[in-house]
């Protein structure tokens, strides 16, 4: 049974660090390109950042470089976001996402939120 599980949300303030984790389970995680999507209320699902299978590639939503870093672990099929900085504008509930295209493979996790406020 697949599975991606994130963890890491929560409320923190402006400013501020939060790690997301995503634990990958029911299929070959490191065959597969790794995405953090984010969708706040009234607005739709943005790609934030991505990852090649082996983690040698990263590409990151304009409105997060700099601030945003996507890495992942093959050894433990986990991958990650680490957030600095952060605006109230990237709260949003934050996904995971296990991409194969050549094989039409495409798994989401339930999300997590992440909230930044003062």
């Amino acid at each position: 049974q697949v599975q991606l599980v994130e963890s890491g949300g929560g409320l923190v303030q402006p400013g501020g660090s939060l790690r997301l984790s995503c634990a990958a389970s029911g299929f070959t995680f490191s065959s597969y390109a790794m995405n953090w999507y984010r969708q706040a209320p009234g607005k739709e699902r943005e790609l934030v950042a991505a990852i090649t299978s082996a983690g040698g590639s990263t590409n990151y939503a304009d409105s997060v470089k700099g601030r945003f870093t996507i890495s992942r672990d093959n050894a433990k099929n986990t991958v990650y976001l680490q957030m600095n900085s952060l605006k109230p504008e990237d709260s949003a509930d934050y996904y995971c996402n296990a991409v194969r295209r050549l094989f039409g493979k495409d798994y989401w996790g339930q999300g997590t939120q992440v909230t930044v406020s003062s």
